[in-house]
């Protein structure tokens, strides 16, 4: 069986996977595996790759990143990788700085406010408005600490980590860019990615929003267990 490590997003838990996780069960070795805590955005890459071993990387949104970081720098652990819902970070400096000022006034909200209240209203954003009530991984959000939620926006934004962009040329393993047809603006990030890929990358389109993982758990799915079969 190829195996398969699914990596999540921001303010999520690795249970946030479950629904993509079963549908993977019966053809695949699949994990799924909580972001460490690591001084850098490069050594949580590290980090994930160390738990997860060999295999077919998939991550989403965040998760995404780090997992595009840890093909770069350890391309022997990532037989392929599926980014979903994913970009390379930002590659102006000035809109780099505005990211993490307002990542800043995220951390102090959890530090004022308190997880729960910071969660109601992130999760309240249009961004996640295709998300059923009853997806997976939403209760155990808020068993997440406020340190572990500050310490992702300061130390695994967009505007932290060191942008990718100028290095998309040098991954060799199958890549495949998964978007939703409802969330233009990773739609746009995705195809802009796809001029600097490798000849091999594809972008898959999946009705949906930019929570795919949990809102289109089946089609997701079914779409990782395909690719992980040709390629793992």
């Amino acid at each position: 069986m190829p195996r398969v490590v699914l990596v999540p997003g921001f303010s999520q838990t690795a249970t946030s996977w479950r629904d993509v996780q079963r549908l993977l069960a019966p053809t695949c070795d699949v994990v799924a595996i909580e972001i460490p805590q690591a001084e850098t955005f490069a050594a949580t890459a590290a980090a994930i790759g160390a738990r997860g071993g060999r295999g077919v990387y998939v991550g989403y949104s965040m998760g995404g990143r780090l997992c595009l970081r840890l093909a770069l720098d350890r391309p022997d652990l990532v037989r392929a990788l599926v980014l979903v819902s994913a970009s390379p970070g930002i590659s102006e400096a000035g809109a780099r700085a505005e990211r993490i000022a307002s990542d800043e006034e995220l951390a102090a909200m959890i530090e004022r406010d308190g997880v729960d209240a910071f969660l109601d209203r992130w999760l309240a954003q249009p961004l996640f408005a295709g998300v059923p009530s009853d997806a997976p991984g939403l209760r155990d959000r808020r068993t997440l600490s406020a340190a572990s939620l500050t310490h992702a926006l300061r130390t695994l934004g967009t505007g932290t980590m060191e942008p990718l962009w100028d290095r998309l040329g040098e991954l060799s393993m199958p890549i495949a860019l998964v978007t939703g047809t409802d969330d233009p603006k990773f739609d746009d990030v995705a195809r802009l990615m796809m001029l600097q890929l490798p000849g091999a990358a594809r972008h898959v389109r999946l009705d949906g929003g930019h929570a795919l993982p949990l809102e289109k758990p089946e089609a997701l799915g079914d779409f990782v267990a395909a690719f992980a079969a040709e390629h793992g």
